[in-house]
């Protein structure tokens, strides 16, 4: 093998040597300087997109704050609206109760005078039943017709006897 023959190493080494000097300017003039350019342009995107990325959250904490005061006004509206029905139905339940009770205390009030008309027909008609009772009893158990007054008189002097 030819490398490995002792008397060819100077012009190896010197082939050597002018291989690493061309290599070493192509790679300091025109790859590294590539590398670099392609390593800032990537650091620059990144960057940029960090820089983005950091807009984009800002202006997404700043919707989810807008949000979140929407949702509590919102909920703070409904709650008055609430609030609001609440009362007008309670003022509203409360003007029915009081009409009723005032329809209520009405029809009490006349169906007491009602039945305070009715009672005093009826111990009228008591009264008379009693005389005609009375009457009848009389005449059968005495075999004569009592007098009208006298009847009248004693009946009305036992019913307000009762009534007392």
């Amino acid at each position: 093998m030819p490398q490995f023959d002792p008397s060819t190493f100077p012009a190896q080494i010197f082939w050597l040597g002018v291989m690493f000097i061309a290599l070493y300017f192509v790679m300091v003039n025109h790859a590294i300087p590539r590398i670099s350019e392609v390593l800032e342009d990537r650091q620059r995107r990144i960057d940029s997109d960090l820089e983005r990325a950091q807009q984009l959250k800002a202006d997404a904490d700043l919707a989810i704050v807008r949000y979140e005061r929407a949702l509590a006004e919102s909920r703070a509206q409904a709650q008055g609206v609430m609030k609001q029905t609440s009362e007008r139905l309670a003022r509203e339940a409360e003007s029915r109760n009081k009409d009723l009770a005032r329809r209520l205390t009405d029809q009490i009030k006349a169906g007491e005078t009602r039945i305070q008309v009715a009672k005093d027909q009826a111990l009228a008609h008591v009264q008379q039943v009693a005389v005609d009772v009375a009457g009848a009893a009389v005449a059968r158990l005495v075999g004569t017709a009592p007098d009208a007054a006298q009847l009248d008189a004693a009946v009305a002097a036992a019913m307000q006897e009762q009534t007392r």
